[in-house]
């Protein structure tokens, strides 16, 4: 029979088994996804957990008896689950050969079957894909998200090249102005990033984390080794700072400031071009340089978009 036929008669199996491994086994499977996010990374569920008082699930996916994926989902309830909550923020996530969209398909099918919408349930899924749902029993809400893959593992020629013109020659500029960079993991600067990040947030009145929720991710990433702070100095002033937050194989950039003569030189370049030789040091293969818009962050997108790394849409959120 043509295998046409055979996939049409006997459609794939798809099943999600939960808290089935212990956590050296979750982090070892973690580290084969290619693009992991951090929002579906176990600091990040800690953070969660500790913040809004939510309760992580992690889930094996399982394609026709095959570990297909991982999926880390947030869930909160009262009277046995009669009140419940369930989040699934940027997931699943694939292991190699698995990541396609019938298998996608089949992932949301079971999802729902497992966590179906009732009176008393509220569900939010955005998945980690611009796939439409709504045809798999969910509700579109609309809010798309758009963000830059920089793939780290690149070589330096090939990442130079790939800079937008613009942005190469504001970095050419910057590597002549004499700064001094510094590299944190340990956390050493992150009262200062903090008080620099919100005194930028203040008066350029832009959105951004809350420096509580940044407290609370450091205290899970720093034991691990996953945060990494990044500060320019010029003239014996600090002018910039940036803020890198890792997940296995994977990095986000999480946010920056810098000042007036920072920007005027270039130093907000310089920190994050230099970021990807400190990123490619410790192994880490994809970059997410986070979101981007043109309604409310025009020049963060052409910044962002100016490092040549790959623009990706994903669908939205669904419940």
């Amino acid at each position: 029979l043509p295998l046409s036929f055979i996939t049409k008669r006997f459609p794939m199996a798809c099943t999600i088994n939960w808290n089935v491994l212990n956590f050296p086994e979750w982090e070892q499977r973690f580290k084969r996804v290619k693009r992991s996010t951090l929002l579906q990374s176990y600091p990040y569920a800690q953070s969660s957990a500790e913040l809004q008082k939510q309760k992580p699930r992690w889930g094996v996916i399982m394609i026709d008896e095959a570990e297909a994926g991982l999926v880390q989902i947030m869930e909160a309830g009262i009277f046995k689950n009669l009140i419940h909550a369930v989040i699934l923020d940027r997931g699943p996530l694939w292991l190699e050969g698995y990541d396609t969209l019938e298998n996608i398909n089949a992932f949301f099918k079971e999802f729902n079957r497992q966590f179906p919408a009732r009176i008393g349930r509220k569900r939010r899924i955005i998945p980690e894909k611009d796939i439409d749902l709504t045809s798999l029993g969910y509700k579109y809400h609309g809010g798309q998200y758009e963000t830059i893959w920089l793939d780290v593992t690149q070589p330096q020629e090939t990442l130079k090249s790939n800079l937008k013109k613009n942005w190469r020659g504001t970095l050419n500029k910057a590597e002549k102005q004499g700064f001094k960079l510094e590299w944190d993991s340990k956390g050493e600067h992150f009262a200062w990033l903090l008080k620099n990040y919100e005194r930028d947030k203040q008066a350029k009145g832009y959105d951004g984390p809350s420096v509580t929720l940044l407290k609370t991710l450091a205290k899970y990433h720093l034991p691990r080794g996953e945060l990494l702070i990044g500060r320019a100095s010029l003239n014996a002033k600090q002018v910039a700072g940036i803020l890198i937050l890792c997940h296995a194989s994977g990095a986000t950039y999480q946010l920056g400031f810098t000042t007036p003569e920072g920007r005027d030189n270039g130093a907000h370049h310089l920190l994050l071009w230099h970021a990807l030789g400190v990123l490619k040091f410790k192994k880490i293969r994809d970059f997410d340089l986070g979101g981007i818009n043109d309604d409310t962050a025009k020049g963060v997108k052409k910044f962002k978009t100016g490092m040549g790394g790959q623009a990706v849409t994903l669908g939205g959120i669904y419940n």
